[in-house]
């Protein structure tokens, strides 16, 4: 196998252990049951990683990577103002749309995976912040104290991540994001 198929091999098994991952958590998961479900050997496992947990590490940080680009894009072919902010949340809300409840259970109980996620959530409200600021000062969101909605997101998110938003509300993670777009951009809106 030449090296350029190899790293093709890697990426897709990649792909496909974040598919899994997000449909049915992944501390369940033996290397056994994952070699199995992905019909490859356990050595092809630890071609990617030396370890269970340092594979699942990996394949977090890899479905956070592509959420961050597929999120990003979105806010770059948005206008400025609500509108970016509102296309970040969605983006958002749309990357963690295909994560179930086990998925971000298992996230949250491995100290590993719930620090990736921590680290998300403090860049995700740091964008927000940007984003007010970028929007106030070209007159497009009403003037707020970005730091105080950035950390207030922050809080939101973190929320939705302990499970507390959908223990309260019943909406799932990605329904929770959509509806913080809902109520960051309404409260954003420049007055009339």
């Amino acid at each position: 196998m030449t090296q350029i198929s190899t790293s093709i091999r890697k990426e897709h098994l990649l792909d496909e252990l974040v598919a899994l991952f997000l449909a049915e958590g992944f501390r369940s998961f033996t290397l056994d049951d994952l070699a199995h479900r992905l019909h490859c050997s356990k050595s092809t496992l630890y071609a990617l990683a030396g370890s269970k947990e340092q594979l699942v590490v990996r394949v977090v940080r890899q479905f956070f990577a592509s959420a961050t680009q597929r999120v990003e894009a979105e806010v770059a072919a948005s206008e400025r103002g609500p509108r970016a902010i509102a296309a970040y949340l969605r983006a958002v809300s749309a990357a963690l749309a295909p994560a179930s409840a086990q998925f971000f259970l298992d996230l949250s109980t491995f100290a590993p995976t719930d620090e990736i996620y921590a680290h998300n959530t403090s860049v995700a409200a740091r964008r927000v912040q940007q984003l007010i600021d970028e929007g106030v000062a070209a007159g497009a969101v009403r003037p707020v104290h970005a730091g105080f909605v950035g950390a207030a997101v922050s809080a939101v998110m973190t929320a939705i991540h302990a499970g507390d938003i959908a223990r309260a509300s019943g909406l799932d993670a990605a329904a929770a994001y959509d509806q913080l777009a809902e109520l960051v951009v309404s409260a954003l809106q420049p007055p009339a």
